[in-house]
């Protein structure tokens, strides 16, 4: 699974980077940013799922072929 960030969508509320520090951060205006390559980890798909499901914005996505 790959995740990422639309930046035109993110509004900055912070949700993925609260939920999901290990796979999210926050850039210097606090708009969310995806840490690393963005490939999640295994153990790691819950976490990405959530702040997936909780981005108001629908700004976070994750990619491996099915839909969350």
């Amino acid at each position: 699974m790959k995740i990422r960030i639309d930046s035109e969508r993110c509004q900055g509320h912070g949700r993925c980077y609260d939920l999901a520090p290990d796979l999210f951060g926050e850039d210097d205006e606090g708009y969310g940013t995806v840490l690393g390559s963005g490939e999640v980890a295994a153990g790691q798909e819950a976490e990405a799922r959530l702040a997936v499901a909780n981005c108001p914005e629908r700004a976070v996505e994750a990619e491996n072929g099915a839909a969350l």
